[in-house]
């Protein structure tokens, strides 16, 4: 599988308006009022361990309600460390591994995964790493099949990153690290499919204004369509409902390698 997507440009034309992401604030709003901010339908996850993944240039508050709720409703959820999601590809994974390793052996249970943007490029790296420690993992709005089928004026501050970490500026990726050998076994991992018996579901929004929808529609993963902005996906009431379903299915002793099954009102992809 390549990263490379078919795409008519990468312009502001190839991509939804950024001015989407101005419904993150109503969307907060809405997840506040709606039945499954309060655990409604929501089984007890009886302390299962989920580690949570912030997205590019976001750190592990821009996930803090997501926590605080998943806390509410009986999981026990662990920081990825992140101030900002800037890091090395490879160095981030060791740090994040680390984590892993950590939970799993301190909760004696596999680890699920919920990552956003970014953060699920590595909760899948991770998941094909080590499946071992892995139940599976949720996506939200990750360019699996291609990281850089993004909207331009992002795009211009992935270059700005990588301009400053090719300068020496610590704690941040280098051009290397896309198009050199710093990253490769990461970049290697992100285009091999899910292990059989780790579950996979990538959440995708057509009116995403940060990331190319069909950029997430990874062939391994269960890919379930809401309707989103590319931040808002955080604050979702429908990510949250995917979220508890998969979960769920995670926390099943014996999947047999079956995929993740979402809940059935939200639409799936053709």
């Amino acid at each position: 599988m390549s990263f490379q997507i078919e795409m008519t440009a990468r312009s502001l034309f190839a991509l939804p308006p950024i001015w989407r992401e101005g419904r993150f604030g109503l969307e907060a709003a809405a997840l506040v009022r709606d039945p499954i901010y309060r655990g409604a339908g929501v089984d007890d996850a009886d302390g299962q361990p989920v580690l949570l993944i912030p997205g590019f240039l976001a750190g592990d508050d821009s996930l803090g309600i997501m926590t605080r709720w998943l806390r509410r409703t009986g999981h026990h959820t662990r920081k990825a460390g992140m101030r900002w999601n800037v890091d090395c590809s490879e160095a981030a994974m060791a740090r994040l591994e680390e984590r892993l390793e950590t939970m799993a052996e301190a909760r004696e249970q596999k680890v699920a995964i919920v990552g956003q943007s970014r953060g699920g490029n590595f909760a899948k790296a991770l998941a094909v790493r080590r499946p071992d420690l892995v139940s599976g993992i949720v996506t939200l709005g990750s360019a699996q099949r291609d990281p850089l089928a993004i909207h331009p004026l992002v795009h211009a501050q992935v270059y700005l990153v990588g301009a400053l970490g090719t300068m020496g500026a610590n704690g941040v990726f280098k051009r290397s690290c896309r198009w050199g050998d710093c990253c490769s076994s990461f970049w290697e991992d992100l285009e091999k499919p899910v292990p059989d018996g780790v579950g996979y579901v990538s959440v995708y929004s057509k009116s995403d204004g940060i990331v190319s929808w069909r950029a997430c529609l990874d062939p391994s993963a269960e890919l379930v369509e809401i309707r989103s902005s590319h931040c808002g996906m955080a604050v979702s009431a429908d990510a949250y409902r995917i979220i508890a379903g998969a979960l769920a299915e995670h926390r099943k002793p014996a999947r047999a390698g079956a995929r993740t099954t979402a809940a059935p009102p939200l639409r799936r992809a053709a």
